[in-house]
């Protein structure tokens, strides 16, 4: 069978990159279509300690960094901890803030909270981030910090607040893992 160079030259390629394949570090899957930088799945995972200098820096894991990109978002999140995002998942996180309606109170009330506390994030030379002082008093950052990957996102914990939410949350993992299983979601 003969292929013409035509047929050989790709319009349509997938890239996949796979980082820090161990269980106890960060696995980070991103897959692009051709050039045109469409993300199609993105997978953030594991957990790192560092430490929070006087300064309020703090080194962001290698591997995060990588897969974060130049430009990250962070904003306060869920159960006193802070979010960061890549700024492609931001937009997308922004999006369907602004897609729903400001005539209900709990959706402007969430607005607020995510939007509002949200500071664009680049690290500098040495890989470090600067955390401002509401996040930092947001989340109860102390000296240590928990730098935990959770799917499309970051999460940035005080390293004690981490340990007790895990110690309670893996307490309650049978329970939660039979009522996703009973809606069909494992």
């Amino acid at each position: 069978m003969y292929l013409s160079k035509r047929v050989l030259t790709p319009r349509f390629f997938v890239i996949v990159w796979i980082t820090g394949l161990q269980w106890d570090k960060v696995v980070y899957i991103r897959i692009l279509v051709g050039d045109s930088g469409i993300n199609l799945n993105m997978m953030l995972i594991g957990e790192y300690e560092h430490t929070l200098d006087e300064k309020k820096r703090v080194s962001l894991p290698k591997a995060f960094a990588k897969a974060l990109g130049k430009k990250m978002v962070m904003t306060r999140g869920l159960d006193t901890c802070l979010f960061l995002f890549a700024e492609g998942e931001w937009k997308k996180v922004a999006e369907k803030l602004q897609a729903l309606s400001f005539a209900q109170a709990d959706t402007r009330g969430f607005n607020r909270f995510l939007l509002s506390g949200a500071v664009e994030v680049e690290p500098d030379g040495a890989g470090r981030i600067l955390i401002p002082e509401h996040q930092k008093q947001f989340a109860g950052l102390k000296r240590n910090v928990v730098f935990a990957g959770v799917s499309d996102r970051v999460e940035i914990w005080d390293a004690g607040e981490w340990k007790n939410y895990k110690a309670r949350i893996e307490k309650q993992a049978d329970a939660m893992a039979e009522k996703l299983g009973e809606i069909g979601a494992l």
